[in-house]
């Protein structure tokens, strides 16, 4: 009888919003195996988004019980989580509370007391600063992690490792590599800020305990994760600079791999440091929100078949659903601009999406005016992905090859990133 040979892999943990995804991924970077688990998301509290982190490792404990590993040899995992989400623990990385989520906010106060010593290029500004947040916390903590290192230390039972994508927008100056001395002056224990990694490094390994109760090989190596939004990125096949990621959901994202770092706090611009390289990216109010403030999704699909990209409309629009626009304009009085209206639906329809892809143009001229490596090349995720007239259009606009995107899962990207820790690209 032949034995078939196990065929290696690592593990991608997505700890998202609503749930987790977890991915198996060969040296060939071949999804062999995947997994989702939800996540109930309890409602606001006082205006506030809090989660226990008993829900997030129940669904990945649930995740890692319906992954099916027949034939495999995992070799190392690593996991991302929503980027700014925090959670206080004491010693042993016990939750002190609940977890204060990535679009909880601050009170005015504490954003008024970080924003008095921060400089104005940190992505630790604004309301919904982690570093703000955290300043709730009366009883200081021993540690704070974010979601991702609180995951990861379920596995290694290291408490106090995070990692440089992680740590943005708790205010690590990724430039330097270390914590500012500034974020002392805020009033933080700055004790309790945990160590900072580069993504993709070994951090440890599971604990024989750990590997017991999940029914994994004791040993396995965990590297260090990244955020949900730069893990989506790598889940692309998007790995050099010029390379631009578009995510035409709700709002329009743009991100783009760069030799530089770029920051323009007033947009929104941030980079991510990824190696030696950086992931620039931007988020206009545009978006798929606006084109269901006018039609239903049956009208979108119906009349996107009847259109063609040429001749273009001339019409001169900047869609948005109310006023208000944050980049690749910084103008919180900006009208939207949707007039004049044509007759008929198509030509209307048409024109919003040119006036959407005038401004993808545009944020992607403004990564570049700001130092960024110009983009080059274009890949896509989102619902917009799907519809072929306005791909065209984009195309056309960009002046730029697009390019089929490998995955959209962000559990692909981090364990992309699980398999760079262990020295293999794949």
């Amino acid at each position: 009888m032949i034995v078939p040979m196990s065929c290696d892999v690592v593990l991608g943990i997505d700890v998202g919003t609503s749930g987790v995804r977890i991915a198996a991924l060969d040296r060939d970077g071949r999804v062999c195996g995947m997994t989702a688990v939800p996540i109930e998301v309890p409602p606001p509290v006082g205006g506030r988004a809090r989660q226990a982190p008993a829900l997030w490792w129940t669904a990945v404990r649930d995740a890692l019980a319906q992954l099916d590993l027949s034939g495999l040899a995992v070799q190392a995992l690593a996991v991302d989580g929503t980027s700014g989400t925090i959670v206080p623990v004491d010693a042993g990385g016990a939750p002190l509370a609940d977890a204060s989520m990535y679009d909880d906010r601050a009170t005015a106060d504490l954003v008024a007391r970080v924003e008095a010593v921060a400089p104005a290029d940190t992505a630790a500004r604004g309301a919904s600063s982690p570093l703000a947040r955290a300043l709730e916390w009366r009883e200081p903590p021993t540690r704070l992690l974010h979601q991702a290192d609180w995951v990861a230390a379920q596995f290694t039972g290291r408490v106090g490792i995070t990692d440089e994508n992680n740590a943005l927008k708790t205010g690590y100056d990724p430039v330097a590599r270390r914590w500012p001395d500034w974020l002392g002056e805020t009033g933080l224990d700055v004790a309790m800020l945990p160590e900072v990694v580069p993504a993709g490094s070994v951090i440890g390994h599971v604990a024989a305990e750990a590997a017991r109760a999940l029914g994994l090989p004791p040993g396995i190596a965990v590297v260090a994760g990244t955020t949900d939004g730069c893990a989506a990125f790598l889940a692309s096949g998007a790995l050099a600079p010029g390379d631009g990621v578009t995510s035409l959901g709700t709002t329009l994202t743009v991100k783009l791999f760069s030799d530089r770092p770029v920051v323009d706090a007033g947009r929104g611009v941030y980079s991510h440091r990824l190696g030696d390289r950086w992931l620039a990216g931007g988020a206009s109010n545009t978006g798929g929100a606006v084109l269901l403030a006018h039609f239903t999704r049956e009208a979108l699909a119906e009349l996107s078949a009847s259109l063609s990209a040429a001749p273009p409309t001339g019409l001169d629009y900047y869609p948005l659903t109310r006023d208000g626009e944050r980049f690749p304009l910084n103008d919180a009085s900006l009208r939207p601009r949707l007039t004049p209206r044509p007759p008929d639906d198509a030509t209307f329809l048409k024109g919003m999406l040119e006036g959407m892809a005038a401004i993808e143009a545009s944020g992607y001229a403004a990564l570049a005016s700001l130092g960024a490596t110009p983009l080059r090349t274009m890949r896509t995720v989102g619902g917009g992905a799907a519809n072929a007239v306005w791909s065209r259009i984009r195309e056309a606009r960009l002046g730029v090859p697009m390019v089929a995107v490998d995955s959209e899962h962000a559990a692909v990207g981090v364990a992309r990133l699980a398999w760079q820790g262990l020295g293999h690209a794949c």
